[in-house]
């Protein structure tokens, strides 16, 4: 099939967003390949190359996950003020069309931290063509203003989700968040972290490692593609 020996190779994009550029790196999984690219996008303090983006596309690259990961404009340009959402739908937009290009992947989630997955979220509740949702960190709300959901969009979500929280998340009351998926009908599985923040760091006394915690979720992730492609929700893989 076109595209399986370009999966292979790493490669180091720019990507032309209207009269701008930014910068994709493409990396292949290192074990045994589920045939999904997952195009990951960074948290609003956060860039391409900060430690948690690479720990965890390390371990998802580790269990069969190729990774395409990417920054904003707004931190391309080095500023730590995030582009509004229609400027960060059509940036992660730009890096999917190249990804598809460049990779011609079987399957394609998109997702990424908090900021970066909400604006992979809007762009699913829009019909984004893509065959998955991961979200790590979903933003459901600004820290001590649980009346400001962010949770318009989420019942229009039609492709397969799967969302990581943790129990001590201040942008996400568990609470709130299971109220909020009784009005959402596509497959979404909800995992929570016990005791992990919004950067998914847990305490010593958890026992438990934030590298723990992070395998813990590429674990899930990685058995996640494995049901919704045996589901039939992804398309077969090789």
């Amino acid at each position: 099939m076109p595209g399986r020996g370009q999966q292979q190779a790493r490669g180091e994009w720019r990507v032309a967003v209207g009269e701008e550029e930014t910068s994709a790196i493409h990396e292949p999984a290192t074990s045994s390949d589920l045939g999904v690219t997952f195009v990951f996008a960074h948290g609003a303090g956060g860039n391409m190359n900060d430690r948690g983006v690479l720990q965890t596309a390390s371990a998802l690259r580790a269990r069969g996950i190729g990774v395409v990961r990417f920054n904003f404009l707004y931190k391309e340009k080095k500023s730590s003020r995030p582009d509004p959402m229609p400027r960060l739908k059509e940036t992660f937009s730009a890096v999917v069309a190249r990804t598809r290009e460049e990779l011609k992947p079987e399957a394609l989630v998109i997702g990424g931290r908090s900021m970066g997955g909400r604006a992979g979220s809007m762009l699913a509740a829009e019909g984004f063509a893509c065959d998955g949702l991961l979200l790590l960190a979903y933003p459901l709300h600004p820290p001590g203003k649980p009346d400001q959901l962010r949770d318009a969009h989420l019942p229009a979500i039609k492709v397969p989700v799967l969302c990581f929280n943790g129990t001590r998340d201040p942008f996400c009351t568990p609470s709130l968040m299971e109220s909020v998926l009784k009005r959402v009908t596509t497959d979404w599985e909800m995992q929570w972290v016990e005791g992990a923040d919004h950067s998914f760091h847990v305490l010593k006394s958890s026992g438990r490692t934030d590298a723990q915690v992070i395998d813990g979720i590429a674990d899930s992730a990685a058995s996640w593609v494995d049901r919704i492609k045996r589901q039939g929700q992804l398309p077969a893989g090789r």
